[in-house]
């Protein structure tokens, strides 16, 4: 990327310098867990209460070891798999990393 790109930012509705852009999205990227700790793809997080999982007809304990999750694009939410439960979505404020 050169100094001079410019990308239009949606939000604001103006032309602004491409690194900038970046800088910002990168900011907002930060996952944090119900404890504050900064979450990244492949962490392996605790569950700090129990959940019943919709459509499973199950309920994950308190004290549940999560392995390797995956960010999402929400900020709030984390996408990560369980020996039953494939394709699981869990709010970041119901873990905390290990």
């Amino acid at each position: 990327m050169a100094d001079d790109d410019y990308v239009y930012d949606e939000a604001t509705g103006e032309w602004r310098p491409a690194a900038e852009v970046a800088a910002a999205a990168t900011a907002l990227a930060e996952v944090r867990d119900a404890a504050g700790n900064l979450l990244a793809d492949g962490d392996s997080v605790v569950l700090v209460k129990d959940l019943k999982v919709k459509g499973a007809g199950q309920t994950l304990k308190q004290g549940t070891v999560i392995k390797s999750i995956r960010l999402t694009d929400n900020p709030d939410e984390i996408d990560c798999r369980h020996d039953q439960i494939k394709g699981l979505v869990l709010r970041t404020e119901f873990v905390r990393k290990r």
